[in-house]
């Protein structure tokens, strides 16, 4: 198990963590994929990230200084469980964010709520997480299953994709994500004609292809993800699958995703996304930063993860403890408003209601600069994206 620990402490911060003692006042841990399908989807990036957010709140709370712990959970629930298990009752873990893979963050979820912890999932899209499986300390931040099947399924199925095929990753991010786009086609007057499952981590698409192709369907949906989505997407090139007429959709298909197919590969995909660097000057400034400190633009996931760090650190601040109820409470309270979650709220279940991006990707003769990918299509109010309270089924 590969596991890392970074100290993160300006100036100012270890002198106040001298005064408070040696030991850190609040512990945040980023637990997620970071060698395996999803290493460029949040992996060491979101790491990163989560630095950013801890150095820009000024390196200590609650007269201590901030740590960041990291481990790779390698997508497999029993392996993200018994991390966090050994971060709350051994190294004193207060927060845990990022959790990409829909099975790791609904297992650690469910045991940050018996520990009475905060977690944070931005990397996961379930949207069971703000749903049946709510917990008064689970928050859900930059997407979620919901927000892509109303931004990519519905926006296709309108514009004429009215015939529909999955290829869906064989996991409960999966079958949420195909569960929730189907609902958004057919409520458009579209109808889904077929759907198989693949193993995540999958290296051959050919058969899983051939039946998309075969169904005539005009819109191909892949409910899967990171490097199984950019395999597909190469593969199905191979099958003339776009050139013979019909549409694929990366339902969840990010700016990582985009980079590493390269434009000539990923031309005319629409995508949908909570943020993208180049939409305007706040995103810009936090883009180029990134983009220094790492060699490579964020995407939605790295850019929450960041918001969300830093929502939870001004909730502790204002709450004046790390107590999960009294920090869960503020963090309800509070409007989030950063280059994020312009307008963001947060609801009672922990849903972080945001503004999301309808994007295409440019052709290579319309990108005109390095990272220059996507072109946007329409905004999708927060308020249309999710679930609202009700309707998410949250028993909360």
């Amino acid at each position: 198990m590969k596991r890392h620990v970074l100290t993160l402490a300006m100036a100012s911060s270890v002198a106040l963590a001298s005064v408070a003692g040696a030991s850190a006042q609040v512990k945040i841990g980023i637990l997620n994929d970071q060698s395996g399908v999803y290493a460029d989807f949040g992996g060491k990036w979101s790491v990163e990230a989560a630095k950013m957010a801890i150095e820009d709140f000024g390196g200590s709370v609650l007269n201590g200084k901030i740590e960041l712990v990291t481990a790779d959970h390698q997508n497999k629930p029993d392996v993200g469980s018994n991390i966090a298990r050994q971060w709350y009752d051994v190294d004193g873990v207060d927060m845990i964010a990022e959790l990409t893979t829909s099975s790791v963050a609904l297992a650690v979820q469910e045991l940050t709520k018996q520990k009475k912890k905060i977690n944070i999932v931005v990397g996961a899209a379930t949207s069971r997480l703000t749903g049946d499986m709510c917990t008064p300390y689970g928050f859900h931040w930059a997407y979620d299953t919901r927000a892509l099947a109303v931004g990519t399924g519905g926006a296709l199925t309108k514009s004429g994709g009215d015939s529909w095929f999955f290829l869906t990753a064989d996991y409960a991010f999966g079958y949420q994500l195909e569960e929730d786009t189907a609902k958004a086609v057919k409520d458009n007057g579209g109808k889904v004609l077929g759907a198989v499952k693949h193993p995540l981590n999958n290296a051959d698409f050919s058969s899983f292809l051939l039946q998309a192709q075969t169904s005539k369907a005009k819109v191909i949906g892949l409910a899967n993800a990171g490097l199984d989505t950019t395999n597909t997407i190469k593969q199905a090139a191979d099958f003339g699958i776009t050139t013979g007429g019909q549409k694929l959709a990366g339902l969840l298909t990010t700016l990582a995703e985009v980079h590493g197919l390269g434009l000539k590969a990923a031309q005319g995909l629409v995508v949908t996304e909570g943020y993208y660097w180049d939409l305007d000057d706040q995103s810009r400034e936090f883009g180029e930063r990134f983009l220094k400190r790492t060699g490579r633009m964020p995407n939605m996931v790295h850019a929450g993860t960041y918001s969300g760090v830093m929502h939870y650190l001004k909730a502790v601040k204002a709450a004046g403890t790390k107590d999960a109820d009294a920090v869960a409470k503020k963090m309800k309270e509070t409007a989030v408003d950063d280059f994020f979650g312009k307008g963001g709220k947060v609801l009672a279940n922990g849903r972080m209601v945001h503004e999301m991006y309808l994007l295409e990707v440019k052709t290579p003769a319309e990108s005109k600069k390095p990272w220059d990918y996507y072109k946007l299509i329409s905004k999708i109010p927060g308020e249309q994206a999710f679930f609202t309270l009700e309707q998410s089924g949250c028993k909360l």
